[in-house]
């Protein structure tokens, strides 16, 4: 049985961030984390009616840059004591930050060995550090066709394969449904291909990116896929609502339950 939570961000926008996320927790749901207001940290970690499911693990540079190697990875740091004081152990990560909009405000080495190679010696530095904290780090490929245009890692298998060179069970890839049916379709395949890979699973619905059951994505199928291949993990509804969004969480409870 899957485990469903819901980003915060993206859901009852009209709403303070304390009060969505106790929204979205007396829903029913665990709760994905796009940012926090600092003097919510207390609050939010002493109620035990809400579960942080999945945070951000780091904070500005690039993974994908030799110059930003270090901001980055002291934004790891960072972050690390927030998920220490929610008690989470799921935390996503990007090669780097993105703006407002979505578009790419990291540097990337413009020479593709460089940035392969640097990526590589950054992530095996995340994963020491999540060993020794005991937490997982999910690495998110992101469509560069609508929403993250230049993001290094559009496609399943670049995240895979850098995951496979480090060589850690703390570095996972985040299966996000919605980037992946934009960048490159044959979801399924790609589930069953990489699901030995899979940390966290996001979804969302093309077009749109309104909650699942909205656009062209047949999610009943992706659910199958996903109890075939044995994930049992956290399902994360990523998705800006079509209308309601109590509707919304509903729906989305209805198709992965």
């Amino acid at each position: 049985m899957f485990r469903l939570s819901v980003c915060e961000g993206a859901v009852l926008r009209s709403l303070s961030f304390l009060e969505r996320v106790r929204a979205i927790a007396r829903a029913g749901f665990g709760v994905d984390l796009w940012g926090w207001e600092d003097s919510a940290i207390d609050t939010v970690a002493g109620d035990a009616d809400i579960e942080i499911c999945a945070m951000p693990g780091w904070v500005g540079g690039s993974m994908v840059h030799p110059d930003g190697v270090e901001a980055y990875l002291a934004g790891v740091k960072q972050n690390l004591i927030v998920a220490e004081r929610f008690q989470c152990r799921n935390l996503s990560i990007t090669t780097g930050a993105l703006d407002a909009q979505g578009q790419m405000a990291h540097p990337v080495a413009e020479h593709p060995a460089m940035m392969w190679v640097t990526a590589y010696k950054c992530l095996s530095q995340v994963a020491e550090l999540a060993e020794k904290h005991d937490v997982i780090y999910s690495l998110e490929q992101l469509n560069t066709k609508v929403d993250h245009a230049g993001y290094p890692l559009p496609h399943t298998e670049d995240v895979v394969r850098l995951i496979e060179q480090v060589g850690s069970p703390r570095i996972r890839l985040l299966c996000d449904i919605y980037h992946m049916q934009i960048e490159e379709g044959n979801v399924i395949q790609s589930i069953r291909d990489y699901h030995s890979y899979i940390g966290y699973v996001h979804v969302a619905d093309v077009p749109g990116r309104h909650e699942p059951g909205t656009g062209e994505i047949n999610y009943p199928q992706i659910v199958s896929a996903l109890h075939e291949v044995g994930y049992d993990g956290v399902i994360g509804m990523e998705a800006f609502p079509q209308a309601d969004d109590h509707q919304a969480m509903a729906r989305f409870r209805a198709l992965f339950t």
